[in-house]
């Protein structure tokens, strides 16, 4: 019998038999003894004694995980697994045994697997077809060098990391040694590869282009902690490295709200990098036990699901900034040195309680409504107390109370001057916070009506972050309200493709095309983005809005009567029952919407004016929108529901006042 602590033994679903054949033949190639012999898988008390004996002995135990293992809740490669585990259980800790593969596009996280297989990290070999790293990893484990030619490793080398190994001096190293030769070698293969499949139809009717070659998407990363209460923290690791990774010029990232999207959803990564168009991305896990914390990260490529890197960190709770720093900026330093691009990096935070106040500020305002964003300023301010100098909290408390002003949970003054504050604060601290300035972009544009100051800001975020979809949305705002619709479709355009889930982008969008006379793209726009966001505020009154323009008032009305913001529905079923010639139902809304918009959105109240004929009385509530800063009245160029305005002579004196062109 072989010696015990120099073989391998194989366990495998029956339909995976093929991929096993493929890594044993590679392994005993290399000299390895390996465990394998289908003509024995025959059943009977004499077998499985064999069986559980050689598992006994074995040096190394290489479960193949696959979708035929998940769709076989029985098998007796499910007991082989079980004996392996509970020969673990009996090892020290440094102990090598379970070296899990999967051999196609199976997820860590829904994969049908004993819970111990989850701590150590997984290796993917597709189609079980092993390269020479794998083989030599596998020697190395055994203590044994491998019998395998020296050999430049392929655009897809394999990082694994049995129960046991040495996390620090050794697997942690190795796993970046492996991302820089994939990304040495596969970024410079893919340049001269073109991408599968079909352009897709995106918004507005616009072909979407396929994924480029050097483009990424981060997926939000899975809570595995026993109590699943560590959501906010998960979302935050995938969030950080987003950023990190978005530094870099050279290196297209898709924005943090369309990756978000698939959030809890098992989609096919494939199907996601289509959707997104992302060549690769990157996913990870968060399991957190006491005072223990393991975090897993892993690159798939989309066109064909193959794992093309992983990594896993296993640390005290107090080093989890150092995680952060490892998987962000270590992917994102490794990026940097192949495509030979410098871009700024941030530092950590000085806290680890303000950065978990702030994780949780970000989780909570992913509602998108005004209980989330009241908990999110709440969290980021405790954050700031604990850590002043933590210039992401600052930025997205500008950004956070900016928002409550926007979608009308608060008045504008109040909110405007909590943001503007937060922003400078943020600059203060580094003057290269591109969301800062984009914050005073959208401020100068939309409460102080500053063009020349807009600009200038919305150029300095630009140039800090030109694929950010909410720097690139704040210069489009800006563009519109000078009448600048091509520009501000050219922004949209790129906002979309860093970003095509972007609500507030796609809301944009609708509005600029209203202007352009581009109604069908805008309804588009709105359809779209009622199907990414249904709450989303003033998304079904704008669909109403851009139906009763193209003539089709009817279908209009069951839209706007699905608008959740009251003022918002009001003026929807008043610009509605308004083209379907029903005076008494478009009066009961028209005072209504009076009533509610009198000190957040005056605007609103003068467009229903305007649409329905009161031009006297649309003008009086424009001059009531100019004295309480009406956040809505920069859109007025252009404005459909004030087309009735245009041609008297008090509509351009009013533009005028607001420093617009006309």
């Amino acid at each position: 019998m072989p010696e015990p602590s120099r073989a391998v033994f194989l366990s495998y679903a029956s339909q995976d038999v093929e991929a096993a054949q493929r890594i044993c033949a590679a392994l005993r190639a290399a000299g390895i003894e390996v465990w394998f012999d289908q003509s024995e898988l025959r059943g009977g008390d004499a077998w499985d004694q064999s069986i559980r004996k050689q598992i006994h002995d074995c040096a190394l135990f290489i479960p193949l995980i696959s979708q035929h293992s998940q769709e076989r809740l029985e098998g007796y490669f499910r007991l082989e697994w079980k004996l392996a585990v509970d020969r673990s259980h009996r090892m020290a800790a440094e102990r090598s045994f379970v070296v899990p593969v999967v051999v196609d596009s199976t997820r860590e996280r829904e994969a049908v697997v004993p819970d111990s297989f989850r701590d150590v990290q997984w290796t993917h070999l597709p189609g079980g077809e092993p390269p020479p790293a794998f083989v030599a990893r596998v020697a190395a484990l055994l203590g044994a060098p491998a019998q395998v030619a020296t050999a430049s490793p392929g655009p897809a080398p394999v990082s694994a990391r049995p129960a046991g190994a040495n996390r620090h001096a050794v697997w942690i190293p190795l796993g970046l040694a492996a991302l820089t030769i994939f990304l040495g070698v596969g970024w410079l293969t893919l340049r001269h590869t073109g991408l599968q499949g079909q352009a897709k139809t995106g918004v507005a009717g616009q072909l979407q282009p396929p994924a480029t070659e050097k483009s990424i998407a981060v997926l939000p990363f899975a809570d595995m902690s026993e109590k699943h209460d560590q959501e906010y923290f998960a979302d935050g690791m995938a969030e950080e490295t987003l950023n990190q990774l978005a530094k870099i010029p050279e290196l297209k990232v898709i924005g943090r709200t369309s990756s978000f999207q698939f959030k809890g959803k098992a989609e096919d990564l494939r199907k996601i990098g289509t959707t997104l168009g992302a060549a690769y991305i990157l996913e990870g896990s968060v399991r957190r036990s006491g005072d223990r914390l393991r975090v897993t990260a892993q690159l798939i490529d989309t066109r064909n699901g193959a794992h093309r890197w992983s990594e896993t960190f296993d640390r005290s709770v107090t080093d989890v900034l150092q995680i952060q720093s490892e998987i962000a900026l270590g992917l994102a330093r490794a990026l940097q040195i192949e495509i030979t691009s410098s871009a700024p990096t941030r530092g950590t935070p000085n806290s680890l309680e303000a950065y978990d106040k702030f994780l949780r500020g970000l989780h909570a305002r992913e509602q998108f409504n005004r209980s989330g964003m009241q908990e999110a300023i709440a969290d980021f301010k405790q954050a700031l107390e604990l850590d002043p100098r933590l210039i992401s909290a600052e930025e997205q408390l500008a950004v956070t109370q900016w928002d409550m002003s926007g979608w009308g949970f608060i008045l504008p003054g109040p909110g405007q001057k909590e943001a503007r504050a937060a922003a400078q604060r943020a600059l203060a601290l580094d003057a290269h916070a591109a969301t800062a300035h984009a914050v005073l972009c959208d401020l100068y544009t939309k409460y102080d009506w500053d063009w020349t100051s807009a600009g200038r800001e919305c150029g300095v975020a630009r140039q800090l972050s030109p694929h950010s979809s909410y720097v690139l949305d704040a210069a489009a705002n800006l563009q519109e309200a000078l009448g600048n619709w091509e520009a501000a479709s050219e922004l949209l355009e790129a906002a979309r493709a860093a970003d095509p889930l972007d609500p507030r982008v796609l809301e944009t969008s609708g509005e600029v095309y209203m202007r352009m006379g581009r109604i069908s793209d805008a309804e588009q726009a709105y359809r779209r983005l009622i199907a990414i966001s249904p709450t989303y505020v003033d998304a079904y009154r704008s669909l109403a809005t851009t139906l009763v323009v193209s003539g089709r008032a009817k279908e209009a009305l069951a839209e706007a009567t699905k608008e959740t913001e009251s003022m918002e529905r009001a003026l929807g079923l008043t610009i509605v029952n308004h083209a379907l010639n029903r005076p008494q139902p478009r009066d009961q809304a028209l005072a209504e919407l009076e009533t509610q918009a009198r000190e957040l959105w005056p605007m609103s109240v003068a467009e229903a004016h305007a649409f329905v004929g009161h031009k006297d009385l649309a003008f009086e509530w424009l001059r009531r929108a100019y004295d309480e800063k009406d956040t809505t009245l920069y859109w007025i160029k252009g404005d459909p529901l004030l087309r009735s305005l245009e041609a008297d002579a008090r509509y351009k004196l009013f533009l005028r006042k607001m420093n617009l062109p006309e």
